[in-house]
């Protein structure tokens, strides 16, 4: 009878280490993901296009104002193009919180809620980075 205790106290221990392991993995991939891969901004800043063109084509001074000129009217034409879909994109984003907000309990809301005013927080700043708004942001 002492056995059997000892090897049911021994498998819990064992399964509450293996959880507790398991649940320090997943929290520390998380936190390293939020603070190291989280930092690296994958985003060309807005010149890149033009930069790199002088550089590889050797453009001359005139050249390069031709196309910054070019660049800066197409991403005036993409703007353009995205900017009228914006509401319908918000009104749908709006909808799916709502209908998240509805299977959650109240002390998830408030986390769910925090968690939401993030997203839109990081989605502005990557609008405001972009030099050409993308169809799926």
């Amino acid at each position: 009878m002492a056995t059997t205790k000892a090897r049911g106290e021994a498998a819990a221990l064992v399964a509450v280490v293996f959880l507790l392991g398991a649940l320090l993995g997943f929290v520390g991939n998380h936190l390293w993901g939020e603070r190291v891969w989280g930092m690296r901004d994958t985003t060309p800043p807005p010149n890149h296009l033009s930069l790199e063109l002088t550089q590889d084509l050797q453009l001359t001074a005139d050249q390069q104002k031709q196309l910054n000129g070019i660049i800066a009217d197409t991403q005036a034409k993409w703007r353009a193009l995205y900017n009228p879909l914006e509401p319908q994109r918000a009104e749908i984003r709006q909808q799916s919180h709502e209908q998240m907000r509805k299977i959650l309990t109240p002390d998830q809301l408030p986390k769910f809620d925090a968690f939401m005013r993030r997203l839109d927080e990081q989605r502005k700043r990557d609008a405001d980075k972009s030099a050409i708004p993308g169809p799926a942001r």
